[in-house]
């Protein structure tokens, strides 16, 4: 059967934004010790920004420069961004390619990818907000598969930290979160 990856896009936004919902303090720290809860929210509206000009056949280099500003309301600026991206995801033609900073990709690979990123970030929203930290099984699963055969290169990507050692009977959520360099076993 082969994975609905536009149902499960619509489902990672919604898992994000009910987290975003939950944001009382907009500078907590993440598990990425780089950024706040401002940065790593910020960080995936952004991502959400360009979808719609890239599943329209922009460049990348075009796709920048036509965004508007991101602004300071955080939850509605999500809010705004996810459904524009959604709405595009869901129209956009089976056989379009999108040009990416590095690459030009079918659109279904890079829907995995986003897919992916707003679950894992969603995890990270979660332990920074002290939300449920739960990931719905059919993400946790899509993106296990998605990343399991890239487990050895995630880290090398530069997009992830060294993964972190669980034990092979972990559940998948932690061995998923172990791959990109997070450790769910313990609460920060």
């Amino acid at each position: 059967m082969a994975t609905d990856w536009i149902a499960l896009q619509a489902l990672a936004a919604a898992e994000f934004g009910r987290r975003v919902a939950a944001v009382t303090d907009w500078d907590a720290p993440t598990p990425d010790s780089e950024w706040t809860t401002r940065d790593l929210v910020t960080h995936v509206v952004d991502e959400q920004r360009w979808i719609p000009l890239l599943l329209s056949g922009c460049e990348y280099e075009q796709a920048q420069a036509d965004l508007e500003e991101i602004g300071e309301d955080l939850t509605a600026e999500w809010t705004k961004h996810a459904t524009r991206a959604t709405e595009a995801w869901r129209n956009a033609p089976a056989d379009v390619h999108v040009h990416l900073s590095t690459d030009v990709v079918p659109a279904h690979e890079y829907l995995a990818e986003q897919t992916s990123d707003i679950t894992i970030h969603t995890w990270d929203l979660a332990r920074a907000t002290g939300s449920d930290e739960t990931l719905p099984t059919e993400l946790v699963e899509a993106v296990w598969h998605q990343f399991e055969p890239k487990i050895e290169d995630l880290a090398a990507t530069g997009l992830y930290a060294a993964p972190v050692q669980v034990h092979d009977d972990a559940p998948l959520q932690v061995r998923l979160l172990a791959v990109t360099g997070r450790d769910a076993r313990v609460n920060a």
